[in-house]
């Protein structure tokens, strides 16, 4: 397989409503959508990269960059027997994770659509629907989240996921387990406290918590050790999570008893598919986190989250949860057990609606072999 022509598209998409983290609030989001072209066949993906390095190093603009420069230029001078050639193609490039994984994510769609098979099939899923979650953002006040909750649980989510940081924390979780004594609930820190929180953190154990999420630094595997070893809830480590190396020293120091597992963080399918294989190895669950994808990396993401060791709902909520119009038909809803189905389609399972991509671009570039 030779991949023909590269297109690249910088998107701009408005967000249904703000969500805030403990590192900052996004009103709409910044994304790189790459399409891969073969023999009148495309393939698409999505670099979920933002505006400004808070969740990661990497911004729009360095993956624009690292792409143009580097990435498809290798890309289109390689014979590919398969997608899981691209990681060796791009192996002279060191990190830019998700700009690798969004061309990577383009052409394990176009294998698969050559083939004429899911995506899913052809990276070995097992489920036809994944059970799912919501993410909550941090509110103006702990009322108004907790009505906010009581909104998606009524919409049928059964598994919500808050996000906390130092003074939004305890408080928030007990008046969530008053309102709701039975949800199954889970805490997500976005790396907001150290060690020296640990007694704090420890004690939001008492609300009855499925795992907290990357509570102390973001590249930090030896003090979340600590942590987790006097802990009773699992920690799950997020960011810290980069690598299947990473993975690996994370298992080895016991630095988490869960992972979740974002194919654009960790720098695409072929590196989740082999972090789900050793977790699964280890007997250590993994869920899909999700990263404000437009519909393009929500497929994806079903797609490997159908893969068996993916024990934990995952943050793939229904399309309507994030936008007022999705870029792809159809759009992704929520059934009414928590989950939602894996596209069955070739590919990815879903069309690019070209209009809606090209409303929302603000550049577009072109690039051909030779």
């Amino acid at each position: 397989m030779k991949i023909e022509r590269v297109e690249q598209f910088h998107i701009e998409m408005p967000l249904r409503q703000p969500f805030e983290t403990s590192f900052g609030r996004e009103d709409g989001i910044y994304r790189v959508i790459t399409a891969v072209y073969v023999e009148g066949e495309v393939g698409w993906g999505e670099a979920p990269v933002e505006r400004l390095p808070l969740f990661s190093a990497e911004t729009a603009e360095t993956c624009w960059h690292a792409q143009r420069d580097a990435l498809i230029p290798l890309l289109l001078d390689a014979e590919l027997e398969s997608a899981a050639d691209v990681p060796k193609v791009f192996s002279p490039v060191r990190g830019h994770n998700m700009a690798k994984a969004g061309l990577e994510a383009a052409v394990w769609d176009l294998e698969a659509k050559l083939r004429g098979v899911s995506l899913a099939e052809l990276i070995g899923g097992e489920r036809r629907r994944v059970d799912v979650g919501v993410s909550v953002g941090i509110q103006p006040t702990v009322e108004q989240l907790v009505e906010q909750i009581a909104a998606y649980v009524e919409q049928g989510y059964r598994r919500v996921k808050v996000k906390i940081k130092p003074g939004w924390d305890a408080n928030v979780l007990a008046a969530i387990r008053e309102r709701f004594p039975d949800l199954p609930l889970m805490a997500d820190a976005n790396a907001a406290y150290t060690l020296d929180d640990a007694p704090l953190l420890w004690s939001l154990g008492e609300y009855g918590l499925l795992m907290l999420e990357q509570p102390l630094g973001y590249d930090d595997l030896l003090d979340h050790a600590t942590l987790q070893q006097a802990f009773y809830t699992p920690v799950c480590l997020d960011e810290s999570i980069t690598t299947l190396g990473r993975a690996r020293e994370a298992l080895e120091l016991g630095s988490c008893r869960i992972i979740n597992i974002k194919p654009a963080r960790v720098g695409g399918i072929s590196a989740a598919k082999a972090i789900h294989d050793l977790c699964e190895e280890r007997d250590v669950p993994v869920w899909c986190g999700g990263m404000l994808e437009t519909g393009i990396g929500r497929a994806a993401n079903l797609a490997v989250a159908s893969l068996p060791n993916f024990r934990l709902p995952g943050d793939i909520s229904a399309s309507a949860r994030y936008w007022e119009e999705d870029i792809v038909e159809p759009a992704f809803t929520l059934n009414e057990d928590s989950t939602i189905d894996v596209p069955q389609g070739p590919g990815i399972g879903v069309e690019v609606r070209r209009d809606l991509l090209e409303r929302f671009t603000l550049a577009r570039a072109e690039y051909r072999r030779g």
